[in-house]
């Protein structure tokens, strides 16, 4: 299966500060990454990096045949990445409406397309509330507006920073429901931060844990899914 994001001997951070040290990592082509570790070991760092929204200090990243650590942030979308950050970064001020066709944009020959109707299809809540303005929907319809906006983007890899995170049970069920399709029935390749490793790992190929901003364990998502002991140890968990 050819790779289709690989990562070598990043090291990034903010300003002078290094967080992510000579990290690897590579994702073929369709497959799910579940990118796991405590607070603070530099997930969030490394899906900024990814975005454009740190300073790569050295290493090189390339997504299909984009030398994507050349591009500034703002020509990573239309380079393949589809970016949904913790703080969702909806326009407040506009439209449901508007917030997707403001940034729709089209996708690659061939490859299924994702519209403005296909979120409303796939998240319903959206379609009932189309004309509201950001500022008007719940915390869980921000976070499914936010994942739509990067889905019309169509992405060839989806990043989603600690998409569940505050979330009432039932909506972090309609998202996990809607996380699955995406990857699972659409295909579509995806790296996932997220503080509920169980949860994500029944839906990911791949697991990778970051510690002290280097990665620690890299492996198939089910195998380490079967391996609580394990888990616990690489989270830093005490029970």
């Amino acid at each position: 299966m050819a790779e289709l994001l690989q990562i070598e001997n990043l090291s990034a951070g903010y300003g002078e500060a290094v967080v992510l040290s000579g990290v690897n990592l590579a994702l073929p082509e369709g497959q799910t990454l579940a990118l796991l570790g405590r607070n603070g070991t530099g997930k969030t760092t490394l899906m900024n990096t990814l975005a454009g929204a740190t300073r790569q200090h050295a290493g090189s990243i390339r997504l299909g045949d984009a030398v994507l650590h050349k591009l500034p942030a703002h020509e990573r979308a239309a380079a393949g990445i589809g970016w949904v950050p913790q703080e969702r970064n909806i326009f407040k001020s506009l439209t449901v409406h508007e917030n997707l066709t403001a940034v729709a944009r089209p996708g690659r020959a061939g490859a299924p397309q994702w519209t403005p109707a296909r979120v409303y299809e796939m998240f319903p809540r959206l379609a009932e509330r189309k004309g509201n303005l950001g500022t008007q929907l719940s915390g869980g319809e921000q976070q499914m507006l936010a994942v739509g906006r990067a889905l019309v983007l169509n992405p060839r890899l989806l990043l989603l920073d600690e998409p569940l995170e505050g979330l009432a049970p039932i909506i972090v069920e309609e998202l996990l429901k809607a996380i699955r399709r995406i990857t699972r029935e659409e295909g579509l390749s995806a790296i996932i931060v997220e503080q509920h490793p169980q949860a994500i790992l029944a839906i990911s190929d791949l697991a990778a844990v970051l510690d002290r901003g280097s990665v620690v364990h890299r492996g198939g998502a089910a195998e380490l899914r079967g391996q609580p002991a394990l888990l616990d140890q690489l989270l830093g968990v005490v029970r």
